[in-house]
C-alpha cells in the first residue's frame, strides 16, 4: 500500500503563486508515476499534472499548461505543483494520486479511474 500526504494549500489572490506537496510513503518504490488532480465545487474531478519517476517526463492539462509546473524528488518520492498566475477558476480541492508499475493507463488516459493511490487533498482558493 502507498500513503499520500498533500499540502501547501491555502487562500490567495488572482495572480499570486502556491507549491503544493504531496510526500508519498509505504511501498514507494513500486511507484511508476504521479499526478495532480483537481475538483471545484459543484464539478467533476479533473486532471492537473503527471510526472513519471522512470524518465522524468510531465505532462500538463490544456487549462494549467504554461502556469503550473510539476516537479518532484524521486528519492523521497515527493512531488511538487507550482501554480502560478492563479485565477479564481482554479479554485478547488487538489488530490495527490499515485500508480504503481503494471498500471500504465493512467499516463495515456489520465482519469480519475486510472489511478490506484489518492490523497485527502488540500484546499485552494483563489480571490478575484
Amino acid at each position: 500500500q502507498v500513503q499520500l500526504v498533500e499540502s501547501g494549500g491555502g487562500s490567495t489572490q488572482a495572480g499570486d503563486s502556491l507549491r503544493l506537496s504531496c510526500a508519498a510513503a509505504g511501498r514507494t518504490f513500486d511507484l511508476y508515476y504521479m499526478g495532480w488532480f483537481r475538483q471545484a465545487p459543484g464539478k467533476e474531478r479533473e486532471f492537473v499534472a503527471a510526472i513519471s519517476w522512470s524518465t522524468g517526463n510531465t505532462n500538463y492539462a490544456d487549462s494549467v499548461r504554461g502556469r503550473f509546473t510539476i516537479s518532484g524528488d524521486n528519492a523521497k518520492k515527493t512531488m511538487y505543483l507550482q501554480l502560478d498566475s492563479l485565477s479564481p477558476e482554479d479554485t478547488g480541492v487538489y488530490y495527490c494520486a499515485a500508480n504503481p508499475y503494471g498500471n500504465s493507463r493512467g499516463w495515456a488516459n489520465p482519469t480519475p479511474g486510472n489511478y490506484d493511490y489518492w490523497g485527502q487533498g488540500t484546499q485552494v482558493t483563489v480571490s478575484s
